[in-house]
């Protein structure tokens, strides 16, 4: 058996510029760090090796992998010709949060099979190969962050550059402004889960708009004013650069936001906080704000929202497991 861990991630600044129809025109750029929430995949001989068996919120068992109804697992099992095997995931948070899930996903699925044919494949391949499942083999209108930011892990500026490369570059600040950062970002569940690919088709249909183009191009460069930033070891504007980005963002589709979350937002703003967002396209799932600890009980008292704590992890995906080898 094998079994890999791949992290979610969290969106700080620049989502929405990683979607192929803006960045090959304008080059796109994102801030983001993966977090310690996981999504587990486990993978093995399945008994019947004429079947092969897949557990996720539903188990399937199937005589041939057309008979998949899971579009990511079929896609990927076909493609690498894999089967008679057994393959369980496992989540620490639910689809539909926006946190990355489905490429967290990928690209963990991906990892293990390449780990079950005892195959090294460096994690910027990895990414690269469930952008092209996502992204292209099933035509999903999703962006590029979310393969990178689960493959290589840490807290990165991504770019997104017209020829359809990506760099990752690592955000290099001292231990003690990591430490305040990550002490001032609060997260809470909206309990709101939403469809990120309808917004997302949206949002890809409204590219084409100037005043939506004009918007992912201020994103971007609020996603390089808090780069230097970070580097420069300051965070008394971070909070603005979050609240500047999410104005910007929730005009790019009808269904990024509505009164609810809205509301949400303007009472945290009210009770501590200096800027947020909405992770993920929107809709719903959690909420983040940049708010000084000591200010932070009085923001939970105000929203009575469900607290959800993470820190930022550095590893990406991994294997966390090898077990002996009988086949």
């Amino acid at each position: 058996m094998i079994i890999t861990k791949t992290p979610f991630r969290v969106s700080f600044c620049g989502g929405g510029s990683d979607i192929p129809l803006f960045y090959r025109e304008h080059g796109g750029c994102v801030i983001s760090t993966s977090i310690n929430r996981y999504m587990y995949i486990s993978i093995h001989p399945f008994f019947d090796e004429k079947k092969t068996s897949l557990k996720y919120s539903r188990t399937e068992t199937v005589d041939r992998l057309s008979d998949i109804q899971h579009s990511i697992f079929k896609r990927v099992l076909t493609d690498m010709d894999i089967s008679g095997v057994e393959i369980t995931s496992t989540a620490d948070v639910p689809s539909g949060t926006g946190l990355g899930s489905s490429s967290s996903f990928t690209v963990g699925l991906l990892h293990s099979i390449y780990c079950y044919k005892e195959r090294f494949v460096p994690k910027t391949k990895i990414a690269e190969e469930a952008c092209d499942v996502e992204i292209n083999r099933l035509g999903n209108p999703i962006g590029k962050q979310d393969q990178y930011a689960a493959a290589c892990g840490g807290l990165n500026f991504i770019t997104f550059h017209k020829d359809d490369s990506v760099t990752v570059e690592p955000i290099i600040i001292n231990q003690e402004t990591l430490q305040e950062l990550q002490d001032n970002i609060v997260i809470y569940y909206t309990g709101i889960t939403h469809d990120a690919n309808k917004i997302l088709a949206e949002q890809k249909s409204n590219i084409s708009q100037a005043d939506k183009t004009a918007n992912l191009i201020g994103m971007c460069d609020l996603a390089k004013s808090m780069k230097k930033s970070l580097e420069d070891n300051e965070l008394s504007d971070f909070g603005k650069i979050l609240d500047e980005g999410w104005q910007k963002k929730r005009e790019l589709a009808s269904g990024i936001t509505d009164a609810r979350i809205d509301g949400m937002y303007e009472k945290a703003m009210k009770n501590g906080a200096s800027g947020g967002k909405l992770l993920g396209a929107g809709g719903g799932g959690f909420l983040l704000f940049y708010c000084e600890k000591y200010k932070q009980k009085r923001l939970d008292d105000a929203l009575g929202l469900k607290r959800f704590p993470v820190r930022f992890e550095h590893d990406g995906t991994s294997v966390v497991y090898i077990g002996d080898k009988y086949w």
